[in-house]
């Protein structure tokens, strides 16, 4: 008699015993999605930490009975979200994790100073409104302006450091030059030379603690100058706009539409300054056109100065790179540029060219303010831009940043399609317009309390405009981008039902 019948089993399943991986009852179509999501809330609680090497793909493919290219796809995927890194033959290895937000109460971002339930765009002029914003949590962060800091080039930066610590003597760890480190200033003269159309000497280049600071200093002596109207796009970086407007600048609307800012309405409202972002118009998108550019050089000429922001044109995708207005109009233009998009802000690295007339109350106001930038960070930022680590790291952000961009359109095509999507042929972010008579503040609410944070369109016009919002998509892999539009799309069905 067969003993199977006096003692009955169960036919085995497909199991593995890394994270004790089940992958019974998912969808076919599911599987890479479900496996990287659960490999995900592994290393987000600790169960894989930094240094963890993943199984062989053919292993875990056979452990779970699925194809190898089902976990090949999941391991990509948490690659492309700077989770895991491929080593060749070390296998692939956890290399950073993912930050779980402390949610509050309902939802809903608490104030980081009062610490009571509040909704963030309520109050766009309070002083705290963007710590308010960046202290929100959120599951998915598609606010603008965010890289992708998984992609940061450790390892680069790293043997840089090394380089500039055992080259260097113990006089090169004193106090700096208050424009910048020689070596710094040589790097940033030729990286604008090869990437930006901008012949400079290093003598002017002045290293800043970011583009903030080049406002900051821009804005205090051009008042004492008597320039304290000053022009600013509109739509424009709120932030921007908030920053000068604390450095006591008054701020002047000016309208941009698909050409880039309007010049004739730049000439009526007679400010002496405007701050562009001329190459990649934030949020837009849009670039300053060929005519609009030749009208804007007839206003420097008859005294005007150029706040040039090229704060993200080296991200570009789908267009060929555009000229900055400082290469073209020359020295009436003052030039702001940073790291910050490249490789972090948490380098607070920029730079600031200045008209021949502006520059030593421009240094003599740096040297006051916080005698230089940090000697070190200098160093190393320079050996890696002169290494041509940067140029290669700007390629790889490329293509992960337009695998992102696509799947953030194709999302949005799929699950919001009355949608107008605008400025993906290159930056980080894309803008939506939606449909009129939505409150975009509301929207933007409605995603946060569903873990998803996003800029309402409203956020950054001073005059009335048609509703949408502003997305970011290169801090989140696919996977991310296409929940968290789901999340956006329910959110503006939402608000249309209470309209």
């Amino acid at each position: 008699m067969a003993r199977s019948k006096d003692f009955p089993y169960e036919e085995t399943k497909p199991g593995a015993d890394f994270l004790g991986l089940d992958l019974t009852g998912v969808a076919s179509g599911s599987l890479a999605t479900y496996l990287a999501a659960q490999i995900r809330e592994a290393i987000l609680d600790g169960s894989l930490p930094i240094g963890a090497r993943l199984p062989a793909s053919r292993t875990l493919g056979q452990d779970l009975g699925v194809s190898r290219g089902v976990v090949t796809e999941a391991y990509r995927r948490l690659a492309d979200e700077g989770h895991v890194e491929g080593r060749g033959r070390a296998g692939t290895v956890v290399v950073s994790s993912p930050v779980r937000p402390t949610p509050a109460a309902g939802g809903r971002a608490a104030s980081p100073i009062a610490g009571a339930e509040t909704a963030v765009f309520s109050d766009l002029d309070g002083a705290d409104f963007v710590d308010r914003l960046r202290a929100a949590p959120a599951r998915i962060d598609l606010s603008p302006g965010v890289p992708d800091l998984t992609a940061f080039p450790r390892a680069a930066w790293l043997r840089a450091e090394r380089e500039v610590l055992t080259g260097r003597s113990a006089a090169d760890l004193g106090y700096g030059d208050p424009r910048g480190t020689a070596a710094l200033r040589t790097a940033v003269a030729r990286w604008l030379a090869r990437s930006r159309g901008i012949r400079v000497d290093p003598a002017e280049v002045l290293v800043v603690a970011g583009a903030a600071q080049a406002f900051f200093l821009l804005a205090h002596v051009l008042r004492d100058e008597g320039v304290v109207r000053i022009g600013v796009e509109d739509p424009g970086s709120f932030g921007a706009r908030q920053q000068l407007r604390r450095q006591g600048a008054d701020v002047v609307s000016v309208p941009v539409d698909d050409d880039g800012v309007r010049v004739d309405a730049l000439r009526s409202s007679g400010v002496g300054a405007v701050m562009l972002t001329p190459a990649h118009q934030f949020p837009t998108g849009v670039v300053l056109s060929g005519p609009r550019r030749r009208d804007l050089a007839g206003w420097v000429a008859d005294g005007g100065l150029v706040v040039e922001d090229d704060y993200d044109a080296e991200h570009r995708y789908d267009r060929a790179p555009v000229p900055a207005l400082r290469g073209t109009l020359g020295e009436a233009v003052a030039y702001a540029g940073s790291v910050s998009k490249l490789l972090a802000p948490a380098l607070r690295t920029g730079w600031l060219l200045v008209p021949p007339r502006l520059h030593a109350r421009v240094l003599a106001l740096k040297r006051d303010v916080d005698l230089g930038n940090p000697v070190l960070g200098q160093l190393v930022l320079a050996a890696l831009m002169e290494s041509g680590a940067m140029e290669r790291h700007l390629r790889i952000l490329r293509s992960r940043h337009r695998r992102r961009r696509d799947a953030m359109v194709a999302a949005l095509a799929e699950r919001l399609p009355e949608a107008r999507v605008q400025g993906a042929a290159a930056g980080l972010h894309l803008v939506v317009t939606l449909p009129e008579g939505i409150d975009d503040r509301a929207v933007a609410e409605e995603a946060l309390a569903g873990g998803v944070k996003t800029h309402p369109l409203s956020l950054h016009r001073q005059r009335p405009g048609r509703p949408g919002l502003v997305l970011g998509y290169a801090a989140n892999g696919a996977g991310a981008v296409d929940d968290g539009i789901a999340v956006v799309a329910e959110a503006v069905r939402g608000v249309l039902d209470k309209t």
